[in-house]
């Protein structure tokens, strides 16, 4: 694996996240609305989109919406410099094409899990300050746990005092296939895409192409991930006074599924789309975009 590919990755990432973070802060608290009660059965203070950035804006602040910012940068970063990195030396080794050249869907969604796999275990604990930040709010608009962090650092801190290591890789499990199916998804549709759009002279241009790859892959990476992504949320964000409350992965599946129904596990969804359709762009067009200027800097010192 390439140092570089795996700092550039990184770096990607940071740059869509200063963007999209809004957008994650009003995901994350339409998903822990109505927790484990049925639909019509709870007051709802964010009722849409549109809606919820009105009321963090009015209750929280406008720097209510940059909730959990500086944690979801380092979770952002940690995870795209594995699973990018991970797909660019698969696609540059030939991994993830046939024997005709032709990139293979399944082995995009291969090593696009294993890359998302990999990066969401080592980047867990940021995941999960950034999900008890961003959850965090003023109480008429509070929803799910609150937990009493005044920051990542000092969040970290207070974790790892009372449960130790194990308490900061809480509900990395959970994680693992939230991002693999996530990652899985995208990578595999974001280089298939870019094959075919080059194939039939669709789209020909490197950050034309990058750009629509990347923004096909976003679409079908935000509906794969959302019922994956609404698990990881309600098990990062239970109180440690409630770990009755899910036993796992699993467990949460099947409770959510009982008292929301399937509608349950796609809460956030339009807000998911709009944060991964264009984060997902923004990052595998930034990643496209510094691999080039990485390889003519190389390339006009080498001759």
């Amino acid at each position: 694996m390439d140092a570089s590919d795996f700092v550039l990755g990184g770096l990607a990432s940071v740059g869509a996240t200063l963007f999209t973070n809004p957008i994650e802060v009003v995901k994350t608290r339409i998903q822990l609305q109505g927790e484990l009660a049925a639909r019509g059965t709870y007051v709802e203070p964010y009722k849409g989109i549109l809606n919820a950035f009105a009321a963090v804006a009015k209750n929280d602040g406008w720097s209510g919406l940059q909730k959990g910012l500086v944690p979801a940068l380092y979770f952002q970063f940690i995870i795209n410099s594995f699973r990018l990195s991970i797909y660019n030396m698969a696609l540059n080794k030939g991994w993830m094409h046939k024997k005709n050249g032709e990139v293979s869907f399944g082995l995009g969604l291969v090593w696009g899990a294993t890359g998302g796999a990999i990066g969401s275990y080592f980047s867990s604990p940021f995941f999960m300050i950034k999900t008890q930040l961003q959850s965090q709010a003023a109480k008429q608009i509070a929803v799910g746990y609150q937990h009493k962090h005044t920051g990542m650092i000092s969040a970290l801190v207070q974790i790892y005092n009372k449960r130790g290591v194990f308490g900061l890789w809480r509900g990395s499990m959970a994680a693992i296939p939230r991002a693999a199916i996530g990652s899985g998804a995208q990578i595999a549709t974001f280089g298939k895409t870019k094959f075919l759009l080059k194939e039939y002279d669709l789209v020909t241009h490197a950050t034309a192409n990058s750009f629509c790859a990347g923004l096909i892959a976003g679409s079908i990476m935000s509906v794969a991930i959302t019922p994956p992504d609404v698990i990881s949320t309600r098990l990062y964000n239970q109180g440690w006074d409630e770990s009755g409350r899910y036993k796992g992965w699993l467990d949460c599946c099947v409770k959510i599924l009982k008292s929301e129904g399937i509608y349950g596990l796609y809460k956030g969804f339009w807000a998911n789309y709009l944060r991964i359709a264009p984060h997902s762009t923004l990052v595998l067009l930034f990643f496209d975009e510094l691999l080039l200027v990485r390889d003519k800097y190389i390339l006009k010192h080498k001759s």
